[in-house]
């Protein structure tokens, strides 16, 4: 667990969408001051501290933060909402609104009425695999960003906005994420799409799970973000947050398959296409988050999947 955020102010938006709520699960077990500006105050169950409720998406969006943040003077901001990831997510003012111009709308804010007395990061972002696009290689954060997707492009131009901190007088960090999985993932993803077919016992259709992604853990990815907000210099503005690790999503489906007892006839390979948006690179460079905060994230699939089961039978 990173030190240093005991009585602190933080504030975290989009606390009710999978990663959010993890950073604020492990805030609030940190003992920060917690404020989760959230669109929807009804679909957060059980608050880990104070809910504000807000649209971010509405025109006035920077004037509600500028006034929110002057009233909190947050030492750090954890920006977890965003748009696109859904596959029927389609609406491109809401991919511009989010994604772009809520980060820079953040940054102004947090320029505004930042605590002096905090060592870290004013805001931590959270970026996206999708920014590097058709970049091949080892994908190093100083290296290309070539996005292909409208959600990659407008995330990119996020990032840019955020590594912008030296003119808004702030320090901040986007963590770029690939492909995170635990408790929590909406359903039609691949590890809640295998739980749902270990219960049911019915055929499970994949594609032919040929791609390779980082898969990593969405409690390390918490933790991660985290640390990086209490780190008080990250070189360069952007750190890959994930495994360094590639598994094939079939291998992935196997393993999940033989956690959770599915028979291997039941996982139909090959029976769905493979989406045109893909990426294909090699292992992600994640020396500079070593460098960083000292760790990386390793809990291994099987392990994350074990885990997965026992949250939600504790839920």
């Amino acid at each position: 667990m990173s030190p240093g955020y005991a009585g602190t102010p933080v504030v975290v938006l989009g606390a009710t969408g999978f990663i959010g709520r993890w950073v604020a699960r492990k805030l609030c077990q940190a003992g920060a001051r917690l404020h989760l500006i959230v669109r929807d105050a009804a679909s957060l169950k059980h608050a880990h501290g104070v809910v504000i409720e807000c649209d971010l998406a509405r025109p006035d969006a920077k004037q509600f933060l500028t006034e929110t943040f002057r009233r909190i003077r947050p030492a750090v901001v954890f920006n977890l909402a965003g748009y696109g990831v859904d596959p029927g997510d389609r609406d491109e003012q809401l991919f511009q609104a989010l994604n772009t111009e809520l980060p820079r709308a953040i940054m102004e804010a947090a320029a505004a009425s930042k605590a002096p007395e905090w060592p870290g990061q004013n805001v931590v972002h959270a970026g996206s695999a999708l920014e590097y696009g058709e970049a091949r290689g080892n994908l190093a954060e100083n290296g290309p960003a070539n996005p292909t997707t409208l959600y990659g492009k407008t995330k990119l131009e996020g990032t840019l906005a955020v590594a912008r901190s030296d003119a808004f007088g702030l320090r901040a960090v986007t963590a770029r994420l690939f492909t995170v999985y635990g408790p929590g993932e909406r359903s039609g993803r691949l590890l809640p799409s295998l739980i749902a077919a270990a219960r049911s016992g019915a055929p499970l259709k994949l594609t032919a799970g040929t791609q390779q992604r980082d898969f990593t853990y969405v409690e390390n990815v918490a933790d991660g973000l985290l640390r990086l907000g209490a780190a008080p210099c990250v070189p360069g503005g952007v750190v890959n947050l994930a495994t360094g690790r590639l598994t094939s999503v079939r291998r992935f489906a196997e393993t999940g398959g033989r956690v959770l007892g599915i028979p291997e006839e039941n996982l139909i390979f090959g029976a769905i296409p493979t989406r045109a948006e893909e990426m294909s690179h090699e292992p992600v460079s994640i020396e500079l988050l070593r460098s960083v905060i000292g760790v990386v994230p390793e809990t291994s699939i099987a392990d994350g999947i074990r885990r997965t089961l026992e949250f939600q039978m504790q839920r």
